[in-house]
C-alpha cells in the first residue's frame, strides 16, 4: 500500500503545472517603449504595478515583448513592471519599496538614460541605489537573479542631458552607460550581470543594420533604431533591446525565434528586418560569452 500512495503522489506531481517564473522589470520611460507603439503592446499580458494612468491605460513595453517572445519559444514566465518616467534607482527604492519588495525570480533594472539626470555619465547614484535594491531582492528571495539593462545612445544633442557626449562617436555614450554598470556590479557581487543593450545597437550600426545618424534621413536598407525623439527606441529598437534581454536570461538563441517572431510582425517590421535584429543580439550576447541552450 505504502509503494502505491508513493507512486500516486509521484505521478500527482508530474502532472501538475510547473509555477511560473516569476520576472521583474524595474525602469523607466525606456522600459515604458515611451514614443513607440510597444508603450501599450499587448498590456493585459503582463502586470503594471502601477496604477492606470489618467486614460486607464497601463503598460506592455519591454515587459510585455519579453512575455510574448518567451511564450512563443515555449517558456513559461509570470512578467511585471514597475517603471515611471524619468525616475532613477533611488526613486524606485524610496517610493516603490513596497511594490517591489517581493520574492521575485529574476530582476532586469534599468537606470537613467545617462546614469544621472543631474550629473551625466556619473554613475555614483547608480552604484549606490543599485546595492540597496540588490539587497532588498536577495533578502527575500537568495536565489534572486538581478540583471542591469544598459541602454543605448542617444541622438538628441540638443538636450542637455546629454552634453558630456556631444561631439564624440554616437555609441560612446553606450559604452560609457556600460562602464558605469559594470563599477555597479563590483559594488554588488551578487548581482547576476549586465545585460548589454546598448551594446547591440551599436553592433546594429557598425554592421550596416541600422541608421546611426538619423538627423540626415535614414540610409536605404537600414532601420532606425529611435523613434521620432532621437532619444527612445522604436519598435525596431524596441525589438532589438527585447531579443538581448530574451537570449541573455533564457539561454535561448535569439534566431531560434526565426524571421516570423510575432511581437516585430505585429509592430510592422518584415521578416527579413526581424533576422537581421536577430542576428545581432545573437552575435553580440556571443561577445558577452554567452552560450546558448537552443
Amino acid at each position: 500500500m505504502k509503494k502505491i500512495l508513493c507512486a500516486t503522489a509521484a505521478l500527482i506531481a508530474l502532472t501538475l503545472p510547473a509555477s511560473a517564473k516569476t520576472i521583474l522589470f524595474v525602469g523607466n520611460s525606456f522600459t515604458m517603449g515611451a514614443g513607440s507603439p510597444v508603450h501599450l503592446y499587448q498590456t493585459s499580458t503582463v502586470h503594471d504595478l502601477n496604477p492606470p494612468n489618467d486614460r486607464g491605460q497601463t503598460l506592455g513595453g519591454e515587459a510585455a515583448l519579453f512575455k510574448e517572445m518567451t511564450k512563443e519559444a515555449g517558456l513559461d514566465y509570470d512578467v511585471s513592471v514597475e517603471a515611471v518616467g524619468g525616475k532613477n534607482f533611488d526613486f524606485h527604492f524610496g517610493e516603490k519599496h513596497d511594490v517591489l519588495d517581493k520574492p521575485w525570480d529574476e530582476v532586469v533594472m534599468q537606470s537613467y538614460s545617462q546614469l544621472n539626470k543631474d550629473k551625466p555619465g556619473d554613475p555614483s547614484l547608480v552604484v549606490e541605489y543599485s546595492q540597496k535594491l540588490d539587497k532588498m531582492f536577495h533578502a527575500k528571495n537568495p536565489n534572486v537573479k538581478v540583471w542591469f539593462q544598459a541602454t543605448w545612445s542617444r541622438a538628441d544633442y540638443s538636450s542637455p542631458e546629454i552634453a558630456p557626449w556631444k561631439g564624440k562617436p554616437i555609441d560612446q555614450m553606450a559604452k560609457d552607460v556600460y562602464a558605469g554598470f559594470e563599477k555597479a556590479k563590483a559594488a554588488s557581487p551578487d548581482v547576476t550581470g549586465i545585460i548589454p543593450v546598448g551594446l547591440a545597437w551599436n553592433r546594429a550600426w557598425a554592421t550596416g543594420v541600422a541608421d546611426s545618424d538619423p538627423a540626415d534621413g535614414i540610409a536605404a536598407g537600414k532601420m532606425n533604431l529611435w523613434t521620432y525623439d532621437s532619444q527612445h527606441g522604436s519598435s525596431a529598437g524596441y525589438i532589438l533591446a527585447t531579443l538581448v534581454i530574451f537570449g541573455q536570461l533564457t539561454g535561448h538563441d535569439p534566431l531560434s525565434l526565426g524571421n516570423r517572431e510575432h511581437t516585430a510582425m505585429d509592430l510592422g517590421l518584415s521578416g527579413a528586418q526581424v533576422h537581421a535584429l536577430e542576428q545581432v543580439a545573437h552575435d553580440e550576447l556571443v561577445a558577452h560569452g554567452v552560450v546558448f541552450s537552443s
